[in-house]
């Protein structure tokens, strides 16, 4: 014999289904119902959550596991569209292993307080993983001097082709007192070594302007709203989410599962 809660869920999903087709009589109108009947109904659903809340706690369980699942079909979407672009494009900083078997792509702002944490879980990561592909990629979204600054990030990238001076560069501009602007990202640049009169030539580049348009509409194409934000594997990743998942991240991409 039926338990009373297969029971109870039973009619409350005919009650649901029944209240539907009574809010649609044009599909059914073999089926509509009366006010009175209505109102039945609508007390039976009433009583039923009452009685037993924790359905609504299960409703909504399922419903964020599927949005999730459609999110992440989405998100592999993009990936799979911009792939070149994301992994591959010669515009961004490679740094870690260059031929790693997991790319860790990370857009990021110079004035974003969340990206200064992330740094050091970048750092860690790279230090700690010798399989590791990084690539960082300018995404000026706080401010006009955050802007200021990507263009004198690039600038600096142009002139540098192993990554070295761009990651010291990189470091003492990001965890830096104040905000960033031109004016200190020259300063940081100068710190660490760069050709000065180049960097000011190249700052107005078609190549500055170029890189920039590139991560911003990979960014937009991806749906990313702030900073840092990430791609590792088939996955996006919004926000400072800290080593220990960024590590769960990628080693779900490095079996090439959602969970391993």
């Amino acid at each position: 014999m039926p338990s009373f809660r297969l029971l109870a869920s039973a009619l409350f999903s005919s009650a649901l289904f029944a209240l539907a087709l009574a809010a649609a009589p044009q599909a059914a109108s073999a089926q509509s119902f009366s006010d009175a009947q209505r109102s039945d109904i609508q007390k039976i659903i009433r009583e039923y959550l009452i009685a037993n809340p924790e359905v609504l706690e299960e409703a909504m369980n399922e419903l964020a596991k599927r949005q999730a699942a459609a999110e992440a079909e989405k998100h592999q979407a993009s990936i799979a569209k911009n792939a070149d672009a994301i992994f591959n494009s010669p515009r961004g900083v490679t740094l870690g292993n260059k031929d790693g078997d997991v790319t860790f792509v990370e857009f990021f702002d110079y004035n974003c307080g969340y990206c200064k944490r992330a740094l050091t879980d970048m750092l860690e990561l790279m230090k700690s993983d010798s399989k590791l592909k990084v690539v960082l990629k300018e995404f000026p979204v706080l401010s006009q001097g955050s802007v200021e600054a990507a263009h004198v990030a690039v600038a600096v990238r142009m002139q540098d082709p192993t990554g070295k001076k761009y990651l010291d560069f990189h470091q003492k501009l990001l965890m830096g007192r104040g905000a960033a602007d031109k004016a200190r990202a020259m300063a940081a640049a100068k710190e660490a070594g760069l050709d000065m009169a180049k960097l000011e030539k190249d700052y107005s580049s078609e190549e500055v302007r170029a890189t920039l348009e590139e991560n911003l509409k990979l960014a937009e194409a991806m749906g990313m709203n702030g900073t840092p934000s990430y791609v590792i594997g088939k996955q996006i990743v919004i926000g400072a989410v800290g080593l220990e998942n960024l590590k769960e991240k990628i080693r779900n991409a490095r079996c090439g599962k959602a969970t391993c």
